[in-house]
């Protein structure tokens, strides 16, 4: 199928074949009859992607800031590589469509096959020919909505939001900052609400639009008469509500909202643009300054809109799903007129040629494009596997050698696919993800033959003789089982299992299948100066302490989601398997504490101390935190025994002090040992040799995690051979 994608390292806009997506839980499948083309936003992405690696950086201090961070913690390599993997990766555009459901997925009820809807949200309401999409962003379309306007319900809901955000009365006049497509559609809200509408833009052509719309007049932002408008129609008051829907750098939209604003007014932004207050203005006026966030609520919430948790309308009425049926039941009455604002249908085919003016012409208020019809979605099909031009599948497994890989997120394509990619014993034979435009990303970055968004299909190729796992968590028990019984080698990313009865399904699906070439993803033990470490301290008793300053997350984060683990559950196996590496003895039971509940947030409750005890007498303290500076580095390990003792800060250095002696080293680069882990792991599944890491160690460094996070709620000792078959 096509899609639209961009990349923002090369700057371009493209129409790429790309694998169809899945169809998952929660959601569906939808094949695109029209996609509307969001002037404001896409042609600010378009501009951006034009950019300068300064301009994007100027264009977006949020993301700068995120970047720091990330250099802080780990490092100039580290930090490269994962900005320039974003840099240069297809991302998809648009974010309002129509079409009708060609496949629901398990959960949804009350939607059909066949039927139109009108679906959004960025990243799921692409400009493609199929889209997956949440149910919570997907509205059914009225009959007698057209479905070329139906596409333009997400783009409706921001202005109902903005509407709602305002809290206007029947009677009370507003005036508009800006008449472009988000404008015009207010002005027809606004209208319908019974609000006189006074209109404001730069352009002429915007300002004779909104007077056929019906605003009472429109004015340029520097018109004398815009002044004696807003006196004569509001009995010298001032307006009573101003709507900035403009974009751009200049402060004049709230300079002048504050200047025909009355007196207690509310100012709303919808649109993007500078807001250096005039205090005096402000103060004086004692002004209400109101943003309005996208669809409404809703958004950004990964639990209503990935989830499909709904919020009750007694204490949400207008959600985002709601607002976009709201728009569509206005279309619907016929109090909303788009035939005028958004023009004649472009076929899907000449979307490239549209993106490359869209960044220098804005004339156009509202673009849509037609998509030809899906049909039906047969499985098995070139439709589902994109084929990429990098030479011929062998046919056969050849052992190991051939590697398909489920999941290609930032860490992935990273930190593991390019070693593998410069690796010449490994052949990358296909890749999936849920996004075919991410399978294909990952395939024309990585050289791999084929792209899915069909999973299974892995483990079902005879070609492919080993597979990689990195996908979210709590997918990953069902993945390792059905590559261990296809008699896959089987790499997983950690952690193996979010609690017991996943590892107990992986321990009997072992045992069943007779398949143990199973490795996680602990990469840590690779690590040149941990394995140094090891080395240089005696193999007897000894005590170590593991602080992980791992930091706060983005609120909303899937790792916080108890779904997938949280965040202790899926990172902890790292650190866990390092002591045990380190100390080279057998855990055997687990205490841990977390932060008091009476004194903390969901994610404080991610900080827990665990003490581990071992079979010779070893003692190991993790101590993971998200609450520290980050300026103490992320990871710091300690350890003493035999007379000696190790001190390894961040991957950067490590010291070790035996009586009056010190032996240091410094890296020149932060090594968390993927590169290493992932050369081994080849050698491993190419040569038949054993896994770099055993089965054994694997599970009792799962078990530990899974244990410690027991303890942490439970505030009791946990024995790890009584914890396991409890």
């Amino acid at each position: 199928m096509k899609q639209v994608a961009q990349n923002y390292r090369k700057g371009s806009v493209t129409l790429e074949e790309v694998p169809v997506p899945a169809c998952k839980k929660g959601g569906l499948l939808v094949a695109t009859e029209y996609s509307a083309v969001s002037m404001g936003t896409e042609g600010m992405k378009v501009r951006e992607g034009k950019m300068s690696y300064l301009g994007m950086a100027r264009a977006r201090p949020d993301q700068v800031k995120k970047v720091l961070a990330t250099l802080q913690q780990q490092g100039v390599k580290a930090t490269y590589q994962k900005v320039m993997n974003r840099l240069d990766s297809l991302t998809p555009l648009g974010y309002s469509v129509s079409g009708r459901v060609l496949e629901v997925g398990a959960g949804v009820s009350d939607i059909r096959v066949g039927q139109r809807v009108a679906c959004g949200g960025a990243g799921y309401a692409n400009h493609a020919a199929i889209n997956f999409v949440p149910r919570n962003l997907c509205v059914p379309v009225p009959e007698g909505v057209e479905s070329e306007h139906a596409a333009f319900a997400t783009i409706g809901a921001i202005a109902m939001q903005g509407y709602r955000q305002s809290d206007m009365q029947l009677g009370e006049v507003a005036c508009v900052i800006g008449l472009g497509l988000i404008g015009q559609l207010l002005v027809q809200i606004l209208q319908a609400a019974g609000v006189a509408v006074i209109g404001v833009d730069l352009q002429e052509q915007r300002l004779e639009q909104g007077i056929k719309r019906g605003v009472l007049d429109a004015f340029s932002p520097d018109d004398p008469d815009l002044g004696v408008a807003v006196s004569r129609y509001t009995g010298g008051r001032g307006v009573d509500c101003v709507f900035i829907t403009a974009g751009g750098a200049s402060n004049r939209p709230i300079e002048l909202a504050a200047e025909v604003a009355r007196d207690r007014a509310r100012v709303v932004d919808i649109g993007k643009t500078s807001l250096d207050l005039d205090w005096n203005e402000f103060y004086d006026k004692e002004l209400d300054l109101r943003f309005s966030r996208s669809y409404g609520p809703g958004r950004y919430d990964p639990n209503y809109e990935e989830r499909g948790i709904d919020y009750p309308a007694g204490y949400v009425r207008w959600t985002e799903n709601r607002n976009m049926q709201s728009f569509l039941e206005l279309l619907d009455r016929g109090a909303i007129d788009l035939k005028a604002v958004i023009g004649e249908a472009i076929e899907f085919d000449d979307a490239e040629a549209i993106y490359q003016t869209l960044a220098t012409n804005n004339d156009a208020l509202g673009l849509v494009f037609h998509h030809k019809a899906q049909g039906d979605l047969p499985r098995n099909s070139d439709r589902i596997v994109w084929q990429n031009d990098v030479g011929q599948s062998s046919g056969a497994a050849e052992g190991g050698k051939r590697l398909g890989v489920i999941g290609a997120g930032n860490y992935c394509s990273s930190m593991l696919l390019p070693a593998l990619a410069a690796d010449a014993r490994i052949e990358l034979a296909a890749v999936a993800t849920s996004s075919g435009l991410t399978s294909k990303n990952a395939a024309n970055k990585f050289a791999f033959e084929r792209a899915t968004a069909d999973y299974k299909s892995l483990f079902e190729a005879a070609d492919i003789g080993s597979v990689l796992i990195a996908t979210r968590h709590a997918s990953h028990v069902p993945m390792v089982c059905a590559g261990l019984e296809a008699g896959k080698n089987v790499y997983v990313e950690k952690p193996l299992a979010i609690d017991r009865e996943g590892l107990l399904r992986v321990s009997d699906t072992v045992r069943a299948s007779g398949n143990d070439r199973l490795v996680v993803g602990f990469n840590r033990r690779h690590a040149p100066l941990v394995r140094r470490m090891k080395e240089l301290l005696p193999q007897q008793p000894m005590t170590v302490h593991y602080r992980v300053q791992a930091g706060p997350l983005e609120a909303g984060s899937w790792y916080l989601d108890p779904e997938e683990g949280g965040r202790f559950i899926g990172e902890a196996g790292h650190f866990f398997d390092t002591l045990n590496f380190l100390t080279g003895a057998q855990p055997i039971a687990v205490t841990a504490t977390a932060i008091s509940p009476e004194m903390r947030t969901p994610e404080d409750g991610e900080n827990i101390t665990a003490t581990v005890e071992y079979a010779d007498g070893s003692v190991g303290c993790l101590m993971y935190l998200t609450q520290g500076s980050p300026k103490v580095g992320k990871e710091y390990i300690e350890a003493h025994g035999g007379g000696a003792s190790a001190v390894m800060n961040d991957f950067r250095s490590l010291s070790v002090f035996r009586g009056s002696q010190r032996t240091s080293s410094k890296a020149s680069t932060v090594d968390k040992g993927q590169k290493r882990q992932m050369s081994e792991w080849v050698g491993a599944v190419t040569g038949g040799e054993a896994m770099p890491i055993s089965l054994d160690e694997v599970m009792t460094a799962t078990l530990a995690t899974l244990a410690a996070a027991e303890s942490a709620r439970s505030g009791v000792r946990i024995v790890l051979a009584d914890y396991l078959r409890a």
